[in-house]
């Protein structure tokens, strides 16, 4: 349907998440804005004379908004790769690359994922030679479950240039065997863009495929209630297909860029002014290149993210090893004062405490020496020491979650094969942020997870239960949010974090129609109950991008 004329949706139970006004019964659109939310007279004094849809007295709220995801990668992940999920055993992913392989070409690439993290101590050289044969000798590439470390066999070894006498690049591990100093197929953090850019060259020879791929997610996305979101990682070839896809007329959301402002591990080469520069040629109505992104550590599960206290005892590292960050308090202080002159707000991937101390410590210089400025982001705030959650708020820090990571999960386990449980069982202290006064914003953080459902997240951060029943148990229990805090950190908050709430996050006149309708009540429901919420219809600038109002 058009809006042309305009239409009224009446009879719902509508959630505006206005503070100021958090219920109503109709919304009047024209133009692809909201003239009027409020009683149904208002809406027909605003809108006489247009086509009333009666909403059944369905839940009807702001369209959701994911923080953090790569959609473009995720978009790739399923329409090109062997996709999988990331609790599967060994021989079971091996089983996977044979039956790829007899759908592939002689030399043609294998890629795929997600392994789970849970593998690391079993990919060994014995088992790269595993992949060689379940290959058929044809190159392999799969990228584990924080999408930090990539499993190749012995023939996209070579493909890379990776020998025994390969030194580690800046920011990067080639592991190897510790007896003979083989390479044995694992690659972390830099490391792994090494193969990465061998795929990148025959990716980049085929631009419809990302687009394509980009399409194929925001539709994905459209139909779970999403209609905003950042794309965590924006490099020139995601730039080129959110713009293609824009110029197709296929953009059905509000999408932010986030582009690298240093040279970050996994994306090499893609920081720098000309990449900056860049920004307006692809610039469009519906797609704002306006954020950065660093990232200050690594992950956990690697033992690459930065801790105050030390990881697990290793034979390779000994007992103290605590990781570090990429960049010193000065020298993170200093980008992102250039990037504020710029009007650039980071987003700052963080998983370690050490490296979210960082990260505040830098920006208090910043506030020091400037004064107030933009809203700067702490991606994934998991392990976050408790001196430190009140600085979010006081530094104007948004902690940009990751709720479908985290539930009880096998990333949960895998990092407790690195980190002491008892710390791993006070990750992510999200009750603590908003009684603080953090602005919390949640996201998927896709293709990390295979499953971008933000209604699983919404759950989670209630519950602090696996929605999925795969795995037992509470994480934090505390930590659990309230429902319309948890609603919150999906609409409004993620407007404001990216700075896009003068269009969307609330349902306000003037505002974009942006809005979902579900088919239950949200708070009517046992919060175990949640995930399993369905978008019946969800309109973007009033247009119905996914399903229908009638």
């Amino acid at each position: 349907m058009t809006d042309d004329t305009g239409y009224i949706l009446s009879n719902a139970s509508i959630h505006t998440m206005d503070r100021s006004q958090p219920r109503a019964q109709a919304l009047a659109v024209k133009n692809g804005r909201l003239l009027c939310v409020g009683s149904l007279a208002q809406a027909r004094s605003a809108l006489p004379g247009v086509r009333e849809i009666d909403a059944q007295g369905r839940m009807v709220m702001p369209g959701l908004i994911d923080v953090h995801n790569h959609f473009v990668f995720a978009g790739r992940a399923e329409l090109y790769e062997t996709g999988f999920p990331p609790i599967l055993s060994l021989e079971q992913v091996l089983d996977l690359v044979r039956a790829a392989a007899a759908r592939k070409a002689p030399n043609e690439w294998i890629i795929g994922g997600i392994w789970g993290s849970n593998l690391l101590p079993q990919l060994t050289v014995a088992a790269r030679l595993a992949l060689d044969e379940a290959a058929g000798n044809r190159p392999v590439m799969l990228r584990d479950d924080s999408h930090h470390n990539r499993w190749v066999n012995t023939t996209a070894l070579a493909l890379a240039g990776i020998d025994r006498h390969t030194p580690n690049p800046t920011l990067g591990e080639i592991d190897r065997d510790v007896q003979t100093g083989e390479a044995t197929g694992l690659l972390k953090e830099g490391a792994s863009f090494l193969v990465e850019a061998v795929v990148a060259r025959a990716i980049d020879a085929l631009p419809d495929n990302d687009i394509a791929a980009a399409g194929h997610a925001i539709q994905r996305l459209n139909a779970l209630g999403v209609t905003a979101m950042q794309e965590a990682l924006t490099t020139r070839a995601v730039m080129r297909a959110i713009k293609g896809l824009e110029d197709r007329g296929r953009l059905s959301a509000w999408v932010v860029g986030s582009i690298p402002v240093v040279d970050a591990p996994l994306a090499p080469g893609e920081a720098g002014e000309e990449i900056l520069a860049m920004r307006d040629t692809f610039r469009s109505r519906h797609f704002k290149p306006d954020a950065g992104k660093i990232f200050l550590d690594g992950v956990p599960t690697s033992k690459t993210a930065a801790m105050l206290e030390p990881y697990r005892e290793d034979p390779i590292r000994g007992c103290c090893w605590r990781g570090g960050t990429a960049l010193s308090v000065p020298q993170l202080a200093r980008v992102l004062a250039d990037c504020e002159k710029r009007d650039i707000a980071v987003k700052i991937h963080c998983t370690g405490d050490a490296a979210v101390r960082t990260a505040l410590d830098a920006i208090e210089v910043l506030r020091t020496f400037n004064g107030p400025g933009l809203m700067h982001q702490i991606a994934h705030a998991s392990f976050v020491d408790p001196a430190e959650v009140p600085r979010f708020s006081a530094l104007q820090v948004v902690a940009d979650l990751s709720p479908i990571m985290w539930f009880p999960c096998v990333i949960v386990e895998a990092i407790r094969q690195s980190v002491p449980s008892e710390r791993v069982d006070r990750l992510w202290p999200n009750r603590a942020l908003l009684e603080a006064g953090c602005l919390i914003a949640a996201g998927s953080d896709w293709p990390v997870v295979p499953d971008p459902d933000p209604w699983l997240g919404i759950q989670g951060l209630v519950t602090r239960q696996d929605p999925t029943g795969q795995f037992p148990g509470t994480l934090w229990a505390e930590q659990a949010l309230p429902l319309q805090a948890a609603l919150e950190a999906y609409t409004v908050n993620c407007a404001r974090a990216l700075r896009i709430d003068d269009l969307t996050g609330t349902l306000e006149a003037g505002k974009s129609a942006d809005f979902v309708v579900l088919d239950q009540h949200l708070f009517d429901i046992p919060a175990g109950t949640l995930a399993k919420t369905k978008v019946l219809a969800t309109c973007f600038e009033g247009q119905v991008v996914h399903g229908a109002l009638e």
